[in-house]
């Protein structure tokens, strides 16, 4: 082991470096009974866990298609609407039961980002949170 010099020059300065040697054969050997042990444990435990029922008469949530082409013009499921409808609709499906529906925005890539952010926070104030973008995908 290196511990020091092994002749005597009459050189008695403490030893300036840590030997790393034992840190790390405590280190290794920590290491391989952790790894040992670790699969034994996760056998150990005895659990009874429930059995889950699938439910098939969950009516199944619709997602919302929220379109707004070049002009500004908004289409709620593929129809088109004026504000005033916009906001009847966001209102009706905010108020619906069980999980609320998916807003999927498809916006033309004109669009000012004001009416986008108008759009958002409408539905947002009516209590749908869930918001994707829809985009199109490149063609090569």
């Amino acid at each position: 082991m290196a511990f020091g010099k092994l002749s005597d020059d009459g050189d008695d300065q403490p030893l300036s470096e840590i030997n790393m040697i034992p840190m790390i054969d405590v280190m290794l050997v920590l290491l391989i009974v952790f790894m040992i042990t670790a699969p034994l444990l996760t056998n150990a435990v005895k659990l009874e866990l429930p059995e889950a029922s699938s439910q098939l008469n969950q009516p199944e949530k619709e997602d919302i298609t929220l379109a707004i082409d070049g002009t500004g013009k908004i289409y709620w499921n593929d129809k088109e609407v004026d504000e005033a409808a916009l906001l009847a609709q966001m209102e009706t499906a905010g108020k619906a039961d069980g999980e609320l529906p998916e807003i999927q925005l498809r916006i033309d890539k004109r669009v000012e980002y004001g009416i986008i952010a108008r759009v958002m926070a409408q539905a947002s104030q009516h209590g749908l949170h869930k918001i994707a973008f829809v985009s199109q995908p490149d063609a090569g």
